[in-house]
């Protein structure tokens, strides 16, 4: 089963899990309903902004909807994930470990590819991310500060504001980024 079909299956258990509706769905995320069909049914790649709104509508994790069943040791390797694309493709997310149950955070692998300009609605109030720059460099707005961040920079910040990543140079940038939950995710 490829993501696609992985997002799609566990999407419909959720809306299944809560008895909504697509319209329900739809209200609850601000994504279209034909759109929540369409991915539900594996017809459709989301981008990652629109899993960020299925997640916040749904109050789960982004990961929430590639997460597997978890064993007491997880050996991961990076470039065996698929990645998670935004609608320009240079925004690429990896989920490294998916949030347990239990457990209030979430760690990923990102890179910005030249050009990349993402931007995050804000998250709940109490979300906060931490980034550790691994290679490349890359500028960071939240809340209409700035931040160029290089390899062996790290950053913490409250994700509760819209937040841009950009990568203004020649090369890919690559971070990991830890997502903490004020509260264990169910």
């Amino acid at each position: 089963m490829n993501l696609t079909e992985i997002i799609g299956k566990r999407l419909k258990v959720m809306r299944g899990q809560r008895s909504w509706s697509l319209d329900q769905a739809a209200q609850a995320t601000g994504v279209s309903k034909p759109m929540l069909s369409q991915i539900e049914r594996g017809e459709s790649n989301p981008t990652v902004s629109t899993l960020w709104k299925i997640a916040n509508g749904f109050g789960v994790s982004f990961s929430s909807f590639v997460e597997e069943e978890q064993p007491s040791i997880k050996k991961v390797i990076t470039n065996e994930i698929d990645p998670i694309a935004d609608a320009s493709g240079t925004f690429l997310v990896r989920p490294l470990f998916p949030v347990e149950r239990g457990k209030s955070f979430e760690i990923y692998s990102l890179e910005l590819l030249p050009g990349c300009s993402y931007s995050s609605e804000a998250h709940p109030d109490g979300v906060e991310e931490y980034l550790l720059v691994e290679e490349g460099s890359f500028a960071l707005t939240v809340h209409e500060n700035t931040f160029t961040l290089s390899a062996g920079e790290n950053l913490r910040f409250a994700a509760n504001f819209s937040h841009c990543y950009q990568n203004h140079g020649d090369t890919p940038a690559k971070l990991i980024m830890m997502i903490y939950y004020p509260y264990p995710r169910a």
